[in-house]
């Protein structure tokens, strides 16, 4: 009969497993739930030793906050090939499988963290949005944007992290339409923005005329032509050239 002997982990080693721990009893429960027994018990470790490696539950927290940063922000990741709408629809599956996967700690590391908040928990945050924003506007080619274009990919990538918050309160509306849906906000917001700026429309022309028509900035266009009929009529004078 042969003995196992539990191997000592390092510093860095045990740190790294109790944040992997947790993750991912904060991907199941709100991190104000959890408390550092469930968390020592689920690392085979006792409580004074969690404490030994973090200083409090706050710390241990936004350590699992980082790790979680890191790889949301990584899901933007996207290689530029391909039409555009291809590619978010892609970044948005991962986006999705993500929230999926981390909910309640996915809803924490948005909402700010357990009551009260902290400053580190609210920089995360800042640097996912950061993140996205950064490699929208590298699939846009554009490295100066203008004002409008800047306020259409910042607002997407919060319309696509409260769409996400809710969409977890109960899932009534199936993952995938919600998933094309937002690429197609995505489009709808750049163009009505292209109506008022040239710099906006000279983009997003460009991304346009790359787009398949069986891709989903042409399904978009094809489901907006059922409220064609009731649209009335608008001069042909008064559309911006971008639109004609």
């Amino acid at each position: 009969m042969t003995t196992r002997v539990r191997r000592r982990m390092g510093v860095e080693e045990r740190r790294a497993q109790l944040i992997g721990v947790a993750l991912e009893l904060f991907s199941h429960r709100s991190p104000d739930d959890v408390s550092i027994d469930e968390i020592a018990a689920a690392a085979g470790i006792s409580r004074p030793l969690v404490y030994h490696y973090f200083p409090g539950k706050r710390s241990l927290y936004e350590a699992a906050l980082k790790r979680a940063a890191d790889e949301l922000s990584g899901r933007f990741l996207e290689a530029h090939e391909g039409p555009l709408g291809a590619r978010l629809i892609r970044v948005m599956h991962r986006f999705f499988d993500f929230v999926e996967e981390h909910g309640p700690g996915f809803a924490a590391l948005m909402r700010g963290g357990p009551a009260g908040g902290s400053s580190t928990a609210d920089a995360l945050v800042d640097g996912v949005r950061q993140a996205a924003y950064e490699q929208i506007m590298a699939h846009l080619g554009v490295e100066s944007p203008p004002a409008r274009l800047e306020f259409v990919v910042r607002s997407w990538v919060s319309l696509a992290e409260s769409t996400a918050l809710l969409w977890l309160d109960g899932k009534r509306v199936p993952r995938a339409e919600l998933e094309l849906q937002l690429v197609h906000d995505f489009a709808a917001l750049g163009a009505v923005s292209a109506a008022y700026d040239q710099e906006t429309a000279g983009v997003m022309l460009r991304v346009f005329s790359q787009e398949p028509a069986d891709g989903p900035f042409g399904e978009l266009i094809a489901r907006l032509s059922v409220l064609a009929p009731a649209a009335p009529a608008v001069p042909q004078r008064r559309l911006p050239q971008f639109l004609r």
